[in-house]
């Protein structure tokens, strides 16, 4: 990545910290500074580098060494100084609104994130702790809104994609938005992108005000997948465990479009739930879509699902292929199913808490090369057990080929070294070398993937 042009500036916030008491500003200003400073940088960088063509954390952060930004206390809130920042983040002189309000996003949930680890209130020794944890982290950014029908739609897929299967992200978007349903993705390019680019048009057309396009990332991904500027919600959370769990809290459906290694974690993060016997009957609708050229992935991904899980996984989600109006009618059926469910039972429409999450999707797994050996990837244990480890083994893929602190162990020892029973391995191994061969590791036009990993039966 070539060094770009910088500029030094001024900013003061729009939003949730637009007033603040003045002590509420002196403890940003103090967490600021310690040891979350490091982690607001990282996150400031890459909101601030919004649109560069780079999807490695650690190429971003070389690039700009010299990049600080510093938070001030001044009498009508708080004021942040950026020293050397990326000079595209501006317009003559001014910051992009999209991009000054994610920014003030980044400050108040790594802040808010720190100072509730400290309260006594949080408890993250049990699954119900880590779940009202995601809560009020979701309250607090103001995603959260009682008494809304459920609409808000995840799509998940793969930053790097062709043209094609973008154009097809947009015009599935554009079909969702022709019918009143919000967008929720992880915020980056590509697929995170393209539905919520298709749901502005469509409404647009249909006049509608005040249209969601949230966006869920965490620390570790962000610089990787920086936010595009049509998110007009950015949370972020402290960990890809707790982002995976929002996702499904707080979406109502779930789409799944082509991708690599981080969308193989998410599906198979949300099978391990979905086939857990206390969520048997509950209705959240899943489907795997794609243009037409993308169908034997569809039906590869479809294939490692059966031969790893089993055929009970089928019933947790449909295959449609090049038909996006198709896609969004039936998630449109299914949410219809969604409210009529939760009315039935009074749980929230905002936040799904009758979603039985046990604490092995929940706890963070620490992708380092003994954990990856160490993973269980056998059939000897519950298929939501399987699952759980599969999303570990595809978790640390994602580590290694785009997350600062995975390239830098990678660089360090070698690849990843990926164990089991060769029943599993097997289609493990054919699947990833179709996401290689088909470009889905990294983003096109830069250096040549190599692997982070081996495949070990």
């Amino acid at each position: 990545m070539t060094q770009r042009h910088v500029i030094n500036a001024s900013v003061s916030p729009k939003g949730s910290l637009e007033t603040l008491s003045q002590r509420e500003v002196q403890q940003l200003s103090e967490a600021g500074s310690g040891s979350t400073y490091t982690l607001f940088r990282q996150c400031a960088l890459a909101i601030l580098n919004t649109g560069a063509h780079v999807d490695n954390a650690k190429t971003i952060l070389e690039a700009y060494k010299d990049f600080e930004i510093r938070i001030h206390q001044q009498d009508r809130g708080v004021r942040l100084e950026l020293l050397n920042a990326p000079a595209d983040a501006f317009v003559d002189g001014e910051m992009i609104a999209s991009t000054r309000e994610m920014l003030f996003s980044a400050l108040r949930d790594i802040v808010y994130t720190e100072n509730e680890l400290d309260s006594q209130r949080i408890d993250l020794s049990n699954s119900q702790g880590i779940s009202d944890y995601v809560f009020h982290l979701l309250r607090n950014a103001r995603t959260l809104r009682p008494g809304v029908e459920p609409k808000i739609v995840v799509c998940w897929g793969g930053h790097s994609i062709n043209t094609e299967e973008y154009k097809y992200t947009k015009k599935v978007g554009h079909e969702l938005g022709l019918r009143s349903l919000d967008i929720c993705t992880g915020c980056g390019p590509g697929v995170m992108k393209g539905p919520m680019k298709g749901a502005t048009i469509a409404h647009a057309k249909q006049r509608i005000h005040g249209g969601r396009y949230l966006g869920l990332t965490e620390p570790g991904i962000i610089a990787a997948e920086a936010p595009n500027p049509i998110v007009n919600e950015l949370v972020i959370l402290p960990d890809i465990e707790k982002r995976l769990e929002a996702f499904v809290r707080v979406g109502h459906g779930i789409i799944i479009f082509p991708g690599g290694a981080g969308t193989a974690e998410e599906f198979l993060y949300l099978l391990g739930i979905l086939m857990h016997p206390d969520n048997a009957g509950l209705p959240f609708p899943v489907i795997l879509t794609g243009p037409k050229h993308a169908a034997p992935y569809l039906e590869q991904l479809d294939a490692f699902v059966i031969a790893t899980l089993g055929e009970a996984a089928k019933q947790h989600y449909e295959i449609i292929i090049d038909d996006p109006a198709e896609v969004a009618r039936q998630m449109t059926q299914g949410l219809k199913a969604v409210k009529q469910f939760r009315r039935e039972r009074n749980d929230a429409f905002h936040f799904n808490w009758l979603l039985k999450i046990d604490e092995g999707f929940q706890r963070p797994f620490d992708p380092t090369h003994e954990n990856m050996a160490n993973l269980k990837l056998h059939r000897d244990q519950p298929p939501h057990e399987l699952a759980a480890n599969l999303r570990r083994a595809f978790s640390g893929i994602v580590a290694g080929n785009v997350k600062d602190k995975g390239i830098r162990l990678i660089e360090e020892h070698g690849p990843y070294q990926i164990r089991g029973d060769a029943a599993i391995m097997q289609p493990l191994d054919a699947l990833l070398k179709a996401f290689v061969a088909q470009h889905r590791m990294k983003l096109p036009g830069g250096a040549a993937y190599v692997p982070c990993y081996q495949v070990v039966a």
